[in-house]
């Protein structure tokens, strides 16, 4: 929703350096800085919850901020950056930056992909490329998000910048062919690949491969058991005929 406009009250602020910050956020307040179109940087406090609030509403960080410091005249503004604790995700500091209505400024837009893709029904999957894209517009121009419609994507197909619809007042920075908003593709099947078989030869029931010698005595055939007898008795014999 553009031109939605939010008056956020803040304070001037005196101290500066991190010890002050500190002290200034255990308070529950948020430092910042609004810069304008060639004037000094005005440091400022404001309530967290008076932030979040102006923050929160159907624009979202695309807000126009009426930026009132004290009981002075209201700035027209929009938020340029902002930092956050860790792990708390608080807020721990902004700056916003002032604008005027009659002149285009450029930021990024998110971008929601809208429908389910006939492709993912028939088991592809969808992946969204880009999430914001770079615009420019007048302040009050500034939509939201934008929408692109992906119910029409089959297994294969992709969806660039050009195929977003026009916005009335909106220009797309970003290259509209080289820009790739969305994909459907089929899933990656992750196969294990087979083990590898060692190469060579099989050797037969005893035979030792190359290279490699039989341990020792383990050499040659043992002599059967019927040789090795007569080996004995013939001994024998040759013993008696000595003696007598």
């Amino acid at each position: 929703m553009a031109g939605e406009r939010v008056k956020l009250e803040v304070t001037e602020r005196e101290g500066r350096g991190s010890a002050d910050s500190r002290r200034l956020r255990n308070e529950g307040l948020v430092p910042g800085v609004l810069y304008g179109r060639g004037k000094t940087p005005h440091p400022f406090v404001v309530h967290e919850r008076e932030l979040r609030r102006a923050l929160s509403g159907d624009s979202g960080l695309h807000a126009i901020l009426d930026v009132v410091v004290g009981e002075g005249t209201a700035y027209p503004a929009v938020l340029k950056d902002y930092q956050q604790e860790v792990p708390s995700g608080r807020l721990a500091h902004i700056d916003l930056h002032e604008v005027r209505l009659d002149q285009p400024i450029q930021t990024q837009v998110a971008v929601e992909l809208i429908g389910e893709p006939a492709g993912v029904k028939e088991g592809g999957v969808l992946s969204q490329v880009s999430r914001d894209l770079n615009v420019e517009a007048l302040p009050m121009e500034i939509p939201d998000h934008l929408e692109l419609d992906v119910s029409g994507m089959a297994i294969g197909d992709t969806l660039r910048l050009v195929d977003l619809p026009a916005q009335e007042g909106v220009t797309y920075l970003d290259d509209p062919e080289e820009t790739v908003l969305a994909t459907v593709t089929m899933p990656t099947v992750f196969v294990e690949p087979e083990p590898e078989e060692v190469e060579g030869e099989e050797l037969e029931e005893g035979e030792l491969p190359e290279g490699e010698e039989a341990p020792e005595g383990e050499e040659g055939e043992a002599p059967a058991d019927g040789e090795a007898a007569e080996g004995d008795s013939g001994g024998g014999e040759q013993q008696q005929q000595s003696e007598s």
